[in-house]
């Protein structure tokens, strides 16, 4: 059985200008796939907006940091088949890395590491992982592939599990 590590929040903020699917309605109606290893969650259904406001909160089991999140925008339609709307990934190793670190005295607001937009990620800002009220925090500004437009907000949290050491 593999280690459970902890578990990672991701909340589903907000999509920023997210493709147009819907020519008549001149909209979309957008939703969040997210998947890790095996898992997958997924967000509400936004109607009719391309900037949809979510502030949803879902959970991964981590016992394997090496593995990306990757992420998936559809456009929701009754009749057929859903469309896809672009897609994301990320890494969460420099994250669990801090994660695991003992913060114990560190000040609320301690940035513990500033990542970089590159071209070997989606970040769309520089992202920084730090410390809010005693938890390890990252605010990921998320650039969508595979399509013409659109951002993706997530807000992810770290939550250890008691006697699974740091």
């Amino acid at each position: 059985m593999e280690c459970l590590l902890g578990l990672l929040k991701v909340k589903v903020v907000r999509g920023l200008n997210l493709a147009i699917c819907d020519p008549l309605s001149h909209s979309s109606d957008p939703y969040v796939v997210i998947h890790l290893g095996q898992q997958k969650v997924k967000s509400s259904i936004k109607y009719k907006t391309i900037n949809p406001e979510w502030n949803e909160e879902l959970t991964l089991s981590i016992t394997n940091w090496t593995l990306p999140v990757k992420i998936d925008v559809f456009d929701h339609d009754t009749f057929t088949k859903d469309d896809t709307m672009g897609d994301a990934e990320f890494s969460i190793l420099e994250f669990v890395e801090v994660a695991k670190k003992d913060i114990t005295g560190l000040p609320d607001g301690t940035v513990m590491k500033t990542l970089h937009p590159d071209n070997d990620n989606c970040l769309a800002a520089e992202s920084s992982i730090k410390l809010k009220e005693g938890k390890v925090t990252q605010d990921l500004f998320l650039k969508l592939r595979n399509t013409k437009t659109g951002e993706l907000v997530l807000h992810l949290e770290w939550v250890s599990i008691p006697g699974m050491g740091h």
